[in-house]
């Protein structure tokens, strides 16, 4: 094990001197450019080495900027606000933001508030947008109306409870949410800052939970009559799948190891017994691990044959060039320290992506007071 550790850190290093280049400028050695999905053969790995451009800064003047959903078309992006509690329409072409109101029953404290966002599956008929917030009591999922034709600020509809009973800390929250392709909501939570409830599975921390929009269990899920999805989780607030519909997720580790990993049903995680790769073969092992200053990693997005994942603490965009459910390179740093703590990245189709910044959220020492949302340029 010591070994393993070692040639992991080692090639982690090797990653973070070889990329972070500069905003607006390719980073990395040579900058190659990988072929598109549809144009590399199956199952063939992208390019050991990439490229990040950035394209142009989309907004600025954001407050506490958690989730990110893109509404359809040019229909401009959706920002959730975790200390405010509310939610803004951001025009994409011209930066400008409108506020659609504030989700009641958000409750900010620490590193809970309003999270997650994401889109019904149903969006276009049903105009819902689904949240994770920090309630007074818990952690809950709920969805909202948008109606854009309402006057600004009163735009969003009393909210209507999904799923709850996630425990609340000052700490670990979890609170990213996704739909998968199979149509099913998940939600990556954590353990609250209590280690134990990770391995318990008939708790609700330290998971990722797989539910119906409605929030019930979904159907085919490992435990029975249960939400539970994969468990041994410390704080996850990264998900994202690739073409063939496999899960990713980010997690933050303690002192020593953040974690990628590639999630399959009813699997241990290993945490608190494991952090980062373990000799115990009961526990699954991350695709990636990093030491906790070059990452603490939130939010995740696949694009062009690898995940992409944003580190707050470490204030740097990661690239992991994927071969199945496996990393096909050592992971590779992008815009180390330029734009400061870095907490959301998104899929804007093909090879752009949108990333938030994280540098009104207290923690840390940000680069500047001000958040932004950037579009990138990936390969």
């Amino acid at each position: 094990m010591p070994a393993l550790l070692a040639t992991t850190a080692l090639l982690l290093t090797a990653a973070c001197s070889s990329g972070g280049g500069d905003g607006g400028s390719s980073g990395g050695s040579g900058g190659a450019t990988s072929a598109s999905p549809s144009q590399r053969a199956a199952g063939q790995a992208p390019p050991a080495k990439g490229s990040v451009k950035v394209v142009r800064t989309v907004a600025t003047g954001l407050n506490t900027p958690w989730g990110l959903a893109a509404l359809p078309g040019d229909g401009g992006l959706l920002v959730a606000s975790r200390d405010r509690g509310s939610i803004t329409r951001v025009d994409e072409r011209t930066g400008g933001k409108t506020e659609l109101g504030k989700v009641s029953g958000v409750s900010p404290s620490g590193e809970g508030g309003l999270l997650g966002i994401a889109l019904s599956p149903d969006y276009a008929s049903d105009h819902m947008v689904y949240a994770y917030f920090t309630s007074a009591s818990d952690n809950r999922i709920v969805r909202v109306l948008y109606d854009p034709k309402k006057p600004a600020g009163e735009q969003l509809g009393a909210p209507d409870t999904v799923f709850k009973g996630i425990p609340k800390g000052y700490i670990h929250n979890g609170g990213r949410i996704a739909f998968g392709p199979d149509g099913m909501l998940y939600a990556g939570t954590g353990e609250s800052g209590d280690r134990g409830l990770a391995q318990d599975t008939k708790s609700l921390g330290g998971k990722i939970l797989r539910l119906t929009p409605e929030g019930d269990p979904a159907p085919g899920n490992p435990f029975p009559d249960s939400p539970v999805y994969s468990y041994g989780h410390r704080n996850v607030q990264g998900l994202a799948w690739d073409p063939q519909q496999r899960l990713f997720a980010s997690e933050f580790g303690q002192d020593t190891w953040d974690e990628l990993n590639a999630i399959k049903p009813g699997a241990d995680y290993g945490w608190p017994n494991a952090e980062g790769r373990s000799s115990d073969a009961k526990y699954q092992n991350p695709i990636a691990q990093w030491h906790t200053d070059d990452a603490s990693p939130s939010g995740i997005a696949y694009a062009e044959g690898s995940v992409w994942m944003a580190g707050l603490k470490g204030q740097r965009l990661w690239r992991i060039p994927l071969q199945g459910t496996e990393a096909s390179a050592a992971p590779q740093a992008f815009l180390t320290g330029s734009y400061g703590r870095l907490r959301t990245v998104v899929s804007a189709g093909g090879d752009k992506l949108w990333l938030t910044t994280s540098n009104t959220d207290g923690r840390g020492t940000p680069k500047g007071s001000d958040d932004r949302i950037l579009e990138l340029e990936v390969s």
